[in-house]
């Protein structure tokens, strides 16, 4: 059973890249935290399932179909979820993309094409979301990055450069916006068994490394990244800001 953490109902909450993966628990979680969730995503068939899932479960899930890569959409997703629900008070920037590329082959369009995916969005979005925060004199954001630049992973080098500039992003945002009572993390996921993981990337040989580098010898979960983040979105975590927290189960 997850832990409900009474000040996030009723919250406003954005989540990017919400209709699959890690990001559809996420907006389970907050959802049944009682919080308000707009959700974006370009994925329409899973983001209007999940939304009708959590209705019919008269929870507050609301799909907005946003390619993040558009900077003015986004901006305008932003504005249609303040203008229908109320300023935004918790933002989770979850969308991104680890497709691999070797280097040799990588373009100049590529290579912008990646950092639109993994970083720019985080940037506008959060851009988007403060001016209401710093109004209230509150507020949440939280990046998502990755623990693949840590762990110096290879073959995807447009991608770990992204999401080792969350870290950076996250804490030039928390610095200047800590005066206004916002808080601002990253989480940093290990390698997470969402169906993607599992039907892309996951082989005998892959798991059997897992299980040697891991401290924990099991498999990840979404929920647990999502139960994570709901907890860093709440009061309980009230004096957390400027921080980088890894979640992979002792892999780095």
């Amino acid at each position: 059973m997850a832990a409900v953490y009474p000040d996030l109902a009723g919250k406003v909450i954005l989540v990017t890249g919400g209709a699959s993966g890690i990001g559809a628990a996420i907006v389970r979680h907050f959802a049944h935290q009682k919080s308000i969730v707009v959700f974006f995503d370009i994925n329409d068939e899973a983001g209007t399932r999940l939304a009708r899932e959590l209705s019919a479960q008269r929870l507050a899930a609301h799909f907005v179909h946003v390619d993040l890569t558009d900077i003015p959409a986004l901006r305008a997703g932003v504005a249609q979820a303040r203008a229908v629900h109320g300023p935004i008070e918790v933002l989770i920037n979850n969308a991104a993309h680890d497709e691999r590329h070797p280097t040799e082959e990588v373009t100049p369009d590529y290579w912008d094409d990646r950092i639109a995916v993994n970083l720019k969005h985080q940037f506008f979005a959060a851009q988007a979301v403060l001016p209401d925060m710093k109004a209230a004199n509150r507020g949440v954001i939280i990046n998502f990055g990755s623990t693949s630049w840590m762990a110096g992973q290879g073959g995807m080098a447009a991608y770990t450069a992204s999401k080792s500039g969350v870290l950076g992003l996250t804490r030039s945002l928390a610095r200047d916006y800590g005066p206004y009572n916002i808080r601002v993390n990253a989480i940093a996921p290990g390698w997470i068994m969402t169906e993607r993981q599992i039907e892309k990337w996951l082989t005998p040989e892959g798991e059997a490394e897992l299980m040697r580098r891991q401290c924990l010898k099991r498999k990840l979960t979404p929920d647990e990244l999502a139960k994570f983040t709901v907890f860093l979105a709440s009061g309980e975590a009230s004096a957390c800001t400027a921080q980088h927290y890894v979640v992979d189960g002792g892999w780095v």
